[in-house]
This record gives structure tokens, sequence and C-alpha cells, in this order.
């Protein structure tokens, strides 16, 4: 007689249940002390963990195979993670640090352009660490702007971008000056040495996928918290050297000095930034929300760069933010906020000149 074949153990969904649990948890951190109460601040905390879990889910469970990884955006305008760069295209893929990678493409018309990989803890302690850079000054590209890079620990010749025993992302940033006129390139990553084709899912890749999605949420939301917590201690300030280590350990480009701030005005105020400019490949400002989301920077004026702004005589540069255009050059827009995150960017500079904040009324403003 045949024995009778054991059952099949049926999932009960406590992957589920544990992952919406999870994000519960989460949105009790838009409920701290410090966080703003007000409609919009509120509101857009929300949707942020929308947005968190939306690429959450993304990285850890859709593109999360590093045997077979894709390109997705982890920042984008609808996603805005730790304040990033209006002026930048990011692309991401899911790697691992035993593996080799093959990346290739053709360069576009950004004028910077940089593969970074990177050991990704955001999930766990909130640390992203670089283990490897490469920009294009350093690559050989063809005639028609194609190009290979290989991805590994193991050094390769040509193109060769380093990677560590935990490296678990790999980032591909690209600047534009003028994002209207300056075409994006293309860009495709492939495992050296990949399986035929990816295995079909189960229930234990889903729990972790959904497990490591729900950690991303709640790791990336305190982080971004914690850090305005930290910065609001210094109102309407620009400062690097406190906050420059802090920026490397969650995923910083090397090749850039960050100064970090938060801004906050009542009404009939603006904040003036005089600044030098730096010898410098590169720069920009920018402002975020307290969940340090960038701002609109499709329908308003919330960040501006070296190829728009308007120097003094000497210049120097003055920046005037405020909630209404006093009628000056290089304004930029709160969009209907009072406060949040705020970060200027040298890249490749040779300097690094300290900006000076002051608030000021509107009405001097414009009655200068």
């Amino acid at each position: 007689m045949t024995p009778a074949a054991p059952p099949v153990q049926q999932d009960q969904g406590q992957a589920w249940v544990d992952f919406c649990d999870a994000l519960k948890a989460a949105g009790r951190i838009a409920l701290r002390p410090d966080a703003p109460a007000t409609e919009l601040d509120r509101a857009e905390a929300w949707r942020c963990l929308s947005r968190y879990t939306r690429l959450g889910l993304q990285m850890m469970l859709e593109f999360g195979d590093p045997d077979f990884p894709q390109f997705y955006a982890a920042s984008d305008d609808t996603i805005k993670v730790f304040l990033p760069n209006p002026d930048n295209r990011y692309a991401n893929a899911t790697i691992a640090g035993d593996r080799e990678y093959r990346i290739s493409g053709r360069r576009g018309e950004a004028p910077y352009l940089s593969f970074g990989t990177k050991a990704n803890r955001y999930a766990v302690d909130g640390t992203m660490a670089s283990t490897g850079e490469l920009e294009a000054s350093q690559m050989q590209f063809e005639a028609d702007g194609s190009f290979e890079i290989v991805a590994s620990r193991q050094p390769n010749p040509g193109n060769w971008l380093p990677m560590a025993d935990d490296s678990s992302m790999l980032i591909v940033r690209e600047t534009f000056f003028d994002r209207a006129r300056e075409a994006p390139g293309s860009f495709h990553i492939e495992r050296i040495g990949a399986p035929q084709a990816p295995r079909p899912l189960d229930a234990a890749t889903l729990a972790t996928g959904l497990q490591r999605a729900a950690g991303f949420v709640q790791g990336t939301f305190k982080l971004v918290a914690d850090w305005t917590e930290m910065v609001a201690a210094h109102p309407n300030q620009l400062a690097a050297a406190p906050y420059a280590e802090a920026a490397m350990r969650v995923g910083g480009d090397p090749k850039i000095c960050y100064y970090h701030g938060y801004w906050q005005l009542a009404p009939g105020e603006a904040l003036v930034i005089d600044t030098e400019v730096p010898d410098c490949a590169y720069w920009n400002f920018q402002l975020a929300n307290w969940w340090l989301e960038s701002l609109d920077a499709l329908h308003r004026p919330v960040a501006i760069n070296h190829h728009a702004a308007r120097r003094n005589a000497d210049g120097s540069v003055t920046l005037v933010i405020a909630a209404e255009n006093p009628g000056v050059a290089n304004y930029l827009d709160t969009d209907g906020h009072d406060r949040g995150g705020m970060l200027l960017r040298w890249v490749d500079a040779r300097e690094h000149p300290q900006p000076r904040c002051r608030v000021v009324s509107l009405d001097s403003l414009r009655a200068g």
C-alpha cells in the first residue's frame, strides 16, 4: 500500500499580518512630540510612510534578487528619501558581495555621472556605507558613449567598480544642470554567471521580503525623524562639520561636501543665505519638508544650482527663502511649509566656504 503523502502546510498569511503590524508601529513615529502637528505636516508624514512602503516592497521583494538585478528608482519625483537632489536621476539595483556584475549602457548628457556600491543597512541600524565609487571622469567610453563596467571584489581591467563582502546595493547618479535640455543615459545590469532563470516564489522568500520591507520603512522613517531633530537644534543655520561623518553613514557621496540645516520661519519672515562659491564641478541648494522629502521641484522654485543661480558682483551668491517672492534673484519657495530641512552641496570643491544665514522681514527685502 502506497503511504499517504504528507499534508501540504497551508499558509495562514502570518507574514502579511506581521508586515501590516510593523507598518502600524512605524506610524507611531509620525506622532513623536518633536514632529510638527499641522495638517500639512501630518498628511505628509502619512504619505511619506506610503512612499517608503512602496519603495521597501520594490527594494526588498520585487527587485530584491541579487542573481537577477534590475535597476529601479529609489528616489524620484514621488519617492524622496533623505533629501535626494532634484537635479539627479537615481537608479538602484540589489547586489550581493559574493557575486560579480556587469553594468552596460550608454552615457547621456548629464555633466556628472557616478556609480557606487553600498552596504545598505537602513533596515538594521540606519546606515549605508560606501564600498566602492567610480566616476565618469575615471571611465573609458566608446565613441558613441557606450560603456561596460565590472563590479566585483577583485580588481578587473578597464572600468572597475569595487565591491566588498557586505555590498548589497548599486546606485547610479546622473546630475543634470538643466534637466529640460539634457538627455538621460541608459543602463543595464546583470550578474556574471547567473542561473538560467529565477526560482518560483516560495513562502520563505515572500516572508523574508515582507519582513525586510517593513524593517526598511521603520528604520528609514525613524532615521529621518532623528536627523531632523538633531539639525533642528540649530535652526536657520547651515553647517558641514557636525554632520559630515553622519552624512557618509547614510549613503552620501564621498566627493560631495554637504551642508545640512533646518529652516523655520514665521509669517512675513525670510531666510537669507550669503556664501562665497568655491571652485567646484557643481553646487546646488534645496529645501525639504520636516521628513526630509525634497519639496515640489516640478512646480515651484524649491531648489537652485550653479547653472541657474545669479551671482553677485563679487562672485558670491545670495539665496532668499520665503513663502512669497519679494522680487529678488535666487528666490526659493517654501511650498506652503513653515519649517523643514535644507541642504547645500559642493561637488569636488577645492575649498569649503561657510555660508552665512540671517532671518529678515519680507518687507525689508521688498524695500531693498
